[in-house]
């Protein structure tokens, strides 16, 4: 049990990094969010090919892994005293990391194939790649942090039911689980940042908590 406790605190603590390295990548390497033109994106990834083979690992596919333990770690911690939320709320973790591992992989699968197609037909290559995108943002919720938003909401709710998490790490995340699950509606997906922002705060915190503290107990 101490065990897999550790392994959630390094866990949370790696999705922390991983999401602002990330971030850093695409927004400040890359600058992809100011690239609108599909033409563009495609000469983008495939100049830097590289560097976004290993971001989609580093945001999605071992992100994805590591909410597995993460998920398992807080099911263990905080079973006993609240069975059924756990349970539904590890459900939903486990299906998030799924599509962000799926997302993940289709996507470095789609980069392949584009690239090797842009070689010979540029336009087939764009149109491709327009096809992959749509297909990889659903799979990694770009358009609304829903199951983010509901794992965060649970997991929460059952530690200020349990005493099992500090409460204001529980406060904290019930507001990160909000904002997410609102991006669902169009004119709030906006607040997709201030939720991934807000739970890079919250991994940080609990990584600590796991690693500083016993199932049961609150810092």
């Amino acid at each position: 049990m101490k065990t897999l406790q550790k392994s959630g605190g390094i866990a949370a603590l790696y999705m922390a990094i991983s999401h602002l390295v990330g971030i850093a990548i695409f927004l400040v390497v890359l600058d992809y969010l100011s690239i609108t033109d599909p033409a563009q994106k495609v000469a983008l990834n495939i100049e830097k090919q590289t560097i976004i083979f290993s971001t989609n690992l580093l945001m999605y596919v071992f992100f994805g892994f590591a909410l597995i333990v993460l998920s398992l770690a807080l099911y263990d911690r905080m079973k006993s005293a609240a069975p059924a939320l756990m349970q539904v709320a590890t459900s939903v973790g486990i299906i998030w990391a799924g599509s962000l591992i799926a997302s993940g992989m289709a996507a470095n699968a789609g980069l392949a194939t584009v690239v090797a197609l842009y070689d010979k037909d540029p336009t087939q290559a764009v149109l491709a790649f327009q096809a992959i995108e749509s297909i990889t943002n659903g799979l990694g919720n770009a358009n609304g942090e829903i199951l983010g938003g509901m794992w965060n909401l649970l997991v929460s709710l059952a530690a200020l039911r349990t005493g099992g998490l500090p409460k204001g790490l529980n406060i904290l995340g019930v507001s990160v689980g909000a904002a997410g699950i609102v991006t669902i509606i169009p004119v709030l997906n906006d607040l997709t940042g201030v939720f991934g922002l807000g739970q890079v705060i919250w991994f940080v915190w609990l990584g600590i908590v796991l690693l500083r503290s016993n199932p049961g107990r609150t810092s």
